[in-house]
This record gives C-alpha cells, sequence and structure tokens, in this order.
C-alpha cells in the first residue's frame, strides 16, 4: 500500500482541517482515495449516521467513492471508538478496520485517517498506534499549536518511532493567530521534518508538503 496514515497529539488538534488542505495538494499529481475507517459523533440523517469528517476528506479528494467504503463504521456515540462501538452493540476489530483501510484502494495514493491521537483507543483493545503498524505507512501527526505543543510533538514523535515507523512530518496546526515560537523550537529538538499550518501561510505550506511527499 501507498499512502499516509495521519493521526494527532490529542483529539481536538485539527486533524480534518489539516488533512483537507494536504489532500488538495496531494492529487495535484496522483490519484488520492481516502480512507476514514472509522468515526464517531455521528448524526443520524435519513436513517443513517452521517460522518462529516470523512465527507469532507472525500470531497478534498474529487472521489466518487461511496462513503460507505471510505467510512464503512460510523457511530453516534462521541466518544473514542471502542466506546462508541460497544455502546452501539457491535464489537469492531483491528481487522476490521485493517480491511477497511485496504479494501478497494487498487494501486492509489491512500489516505487515512485515524480518530484522536495516536494512543487513542481505536477498536476493541486497540490503539491507533496498531492500526498504523499494521498499515505500515509513512505518519503525519498533527499538533494544536500552542503553549506546551513541544512537549506533546516530541512525545508524540518519540511514540511512533519506538513502533519503528517513518513519520512524513509533523504539522503545528494554527488553529488562533499566535506568537509563539513553536515552530522553530520544535526544529531544533528534532530532525523530523516540522511545518506550520495556517490560513496566512497556506502556500508556503503547500510548497513544502509537496516537497516532502
Amino acid at each position: 500500500m501507498n499512502g499516509v496514515f495521519v493521526t494527532g497529539s490529542n483529539t481536538e488538534v485539527g486533524k480534518t482541517t489539516v488533512s483537507v488542505e494536504i489532500i488538495k495538494q496531494l492529487r495535484k499529481k496522483r490519484k488520492v482515495v481516502v480512507r476514514k475507517p472509522v468515526e464517531t459523533d455521528c448524526e443520524l440523517v435519513d436513517g443513517s449516521y452521517f460522518p462529516k469528517d470523512a465527507v469532507k476528506l472525500n470531497e478534498a479528494c474529487g472521489s466518487v467513492e461511496s462513503l460507505s467504503q471510505v467510512c464503512p463504521y460510523c457511530f453516534e456515540l462521541e466518544a473514542s471508538p471502542e466506546e462508541a462501538s460497544l455502546d452501539a452493540g457491535k464489537s469492531l476489530g483491528l481487522e476490521d478496520l485493517v480491511y477497511a483501510c485496504n479494501d478497494g484502494v487498487g494501486e492509489s495514493f491512500v489516505f487515512v485517517e485515524g480518530a484522536g491521537g495516536f494512543y487513542s483507543p481505536i477498536a476493541d483493545k486497540a490503539l491507533n498506534s496498531d492500526l498504523a503498524v499494521q498499515l505500515e505507512l509513512p505518519v503525519i501527526i498533527i499538533v494544536k499549536d500552542e503553549l506546551g505543543a513541544i512537549s506533546q510533538a516530541l512525545l508524540t514523535i518519540d511514540a511512533v518511532l519506538s513502533k519503528k515507523l517513518k513519520i512524513a512530518f509533523v504539522v503545528l496546526n494554527e488553529l488562533r493567530e499566535n506568537t509563539l515560537s513553536n515552530l522553530e523550537a520544535l526544529r531544533s529538538y528534532t530532525d523530523v521534518p516540522v511545518l506550520k499550518f495556517s490560513i496566512k501561510n497556506s502556500e508556503l505550506f503547500y510548497l513544502e508538503v509537496e516537497k516532502l511527499i
């Protein structure tokens, strides 16, 4: 499989927002398909649960794939996929997610987005890290650009490297404008490529992504 696995240093770091921007750049030179194998906090619409993040990712890559292909496991409860699936009376195994990520991708570049942070539960007795190991894809780490971001980033970098996985790059996501110098500081502590995304620097971000993937 050719592609990347996207994870966060925590929940609510803006993974999907940054992922959409990365996908837009990737699809300029290759065919991209997305897999968000499981999503929680889904609203019931016309009898089916609506995975809003998966929809955004699928639209970004211009795919004609069905949502059930992109995100086959959708749950209503706002919780980890492990807890949400149990609440819905379904046993969700790691093997189910691995299959979902590989099913129908062919020779396309596969953009896989996990759920929450690298060590967040994603299936029954399984973490995002377990899925990443099974897929063996380079990892993109999204970190909220805030006070404490350096520690969060370095901890996640160490966690990913401990699983013998390659890190494509780290993205500091500036959700709110700030005067922090996290980008320069983090680059001084790691050899992993570190980028910054904000509305103001989107063009520079696109150029840097193009060089790294």
